[in-house]
């Protein structure tokens, strides 16, 4: 069957499975360096794509993964067969007398993670020669929960209710059923969610067994193949891609631009900001295949709102910067010049009334304050924001176990509200125990314009993004029965610190990234 010219075939698994697969060759005659990209969103989607490779002189396919679309076989994802299929088909394009032997894996989201799969299995003719991942979605516990234990409840739950324990794909079918039960997500125990959607999803209760998250990471230290990492500041999964860059162990770069996870942004962006990224990883590819790369971690991250990007490289063993463009700045929770506490200095966390992820707005006259909420004065001049950040806290809860919830968001001059930061973190500490907490809020790449506010939030839920804590020690998902927490969090010695660009090394991401 061809469209176009690309062309339908089936490339045999290990096991003989036919795995369906469009192929687009160029015009000219080979052998031709390749692109291999393994979905499970569907592989007709990328048929311009494929052109667009095609058109710089790359052999390119696009393959349904196992049990998908047009590919037979059970749906197993993040399975060990993504790994054993990738690298069957890798030897499979160096077979073909169109290919000249070099392969490129390729993908974002899950697809990114069929790429490191096979660019991190054995040595062989089964392993790529480089690879580009994505916004990528490492396994299944990484995507299940943050780093700290939570649970991404609604993220979770729209991917199963789309492509989970099924051949296609139902992008809307979570949003069709909250139309029609709203408290949807609020249901009891988690582990029974799907038996709400109105198919069976027998997968579900197993996604929230896989514990260890980080596989993929630990083994990329072992990697010497060439790496482009690409991520968003907005994308949930943004630390494991700027985790997996720095723990690869060839080179690397690093592109973190203003994107959500369909690499897309949020707002207008300046055309500065704008990079075309089909473009810059065909210039990738050739510059990897040939050698030329540098063998240091070398990145860009955006200071969004600016137009503008920063550098930054990372030496063989150094964990931190090279050079030092960058400071952490402090802002204390108890200082004229830090953040000052406008209530909530002793709340309420109950799971009958959370804190809500998708609602910016911060009620006024809660009784009891159901958040610790805290605002900056209007910064002076503008700040460049890139690289980690983080808050710390003094503070105390009366139950067993409890999540502690930060988000920081940007205020502008006339109080329009933008999402900056956020980090969730779990903690089972004794009851009533003052202790000291760090929350993660992950790597910013901002601009943030003089008279902006920074509005601070510690909350002890972050729902429906996040299931809610019981708080009665007991398992999230499984748990049935809610309780109240009580919390207090101590100014003196609780802040909130920021990577600022102290040394400005403003650079043009292609470029940067390319060599």
């Amino acid at each position: 069957m061809t469209t176009a010219n690309t062309t339908t075939v089936y490339v045999p698994a290990p096991d003989g499975t036919p795995l369906a697969t469009d192929l687009c060759l160029p015009d000219a005659p080979g052998p031709h360096p390749a692109v291999v990209i393994r979905t499970p969103y569907g592989r007709t989607a990328h048929r311009a794509e494929l052109r667009g490779w095609a058109a710089h002189g790359f052999a390119a396919l696009a393959q349904d993964v196992r049990g998908r679309h047009g590919s037979p076989g059970p749906w197993h994802p993040y399975r060990d067969h993504e790994e054993s299929d990738g690298a069957a088909t890798v030897a499979w394009v160096r077979e073909q007398a169109w290919s000249g032997g070099p392969v490129v894996a390729v993908g974002s989201s899950y697809a990114a993670h069929c790429a490191l799969v096979a660019a991190l299995g054995p040595r062989g003719d089964g392993r790529p020669d480089a690879v580009i991942a994505a916004v990528p979605a490492l396994g299944l516990a990484d995507t299940a929960r943050e780093p700290a234990g939570p649970e991404r409840l609604r993220a979770r739950a729209g991917w199963w209710a789309a492509h989970g324990d099924r051949s296609d794909s139902a992008p809307d079918a979570l949003a069709r059923a909250l139309a029609d039960d709203p408290r949807l997500l609020e249901h009891l125990p988690v582990a029974r969610l799907a038996d709400r959607l109105g198919r069976a999803l027998p997968s579900w209760p197993g996604l929230w067994d896989d514990r260890p998250r980080g596989r993929i990471v630990r083994r990329a230290s072992a990697s010497r193949l060439p790496l482009l990492a690409v991520g968003g500041t907005h994308d949930p999964f943004a630390e494991d891609t700027v985790a997996l860059w720095r723990g690869w162990g060839g080179a690397a770069r690093l592109l973190l631009g203003p994107w959500g996870h369909r690499l897309t942004a949020d707002r207008p962006a300046i055309a500065a900001d704008r990079v075309n990224l089909g473009a810059l990883y065909v210039r990738w590819a050739r510059a990897a295949l040939a050698g030329r790369l540098e063998p240091e971690r070398r990145g860009v991250i955006t200071l969004g709102g600016s137009g503008r990007w920063h550098g930054v490289r990372h030496g063989d063993a150094a964990p931190g910067p090279v050079e030092s463009s960058t400071r952490t700045t402090t802002w204390p929770f108890d200082a004229r010049t830090g953040l000052r506490l406008l209530h909530g200095a002793e709340f309420t966390a109950d799971p009958a009334r959370p804190v809500r992820s998708d609602d910016l707005a911060v009620p006024a006259g809660t009784t009891p304050a159901d958040r610790c909420l805290l605002l900056s004065p209007p910064l002076p001049r503008p700040l460049d924001l890139a690289g980690p950040a983080t808050a710390r806290l003094h503070a105390t809860a009366d139950t067993p176990a409890a999540d502690w919830a930060v988000r920081v968001t940007a205020l502008d001059p006339a109080g329009r509200a933008e999402p900056l930061a956020f980090g969730i973190v779990r903690r089972a500490d004794p009851p009533g125990e003052a202790v000291e907490i760090t929350v993660p809020l992950g790597t910013l790449g901002r601009r943030l314009p003089a008279g902006t506010r920074l509005r601070t939030e510690i909350a002890g839920h972050h729902f429906p993004a996040h299931a809610r804590n019981p708080h009665t020690g007991e398992n999230p998902v499984t748990a049935t029965r809610l309780a109240p927490s009580r919390r207090a969090v101590t100014a003196r010695g609780s802040a909130l610190h920021l990577t600022v660009v102290a040394r400005r090394r403003y650079v043009e991401p292609v470029p940067e990234i390319c060599r």
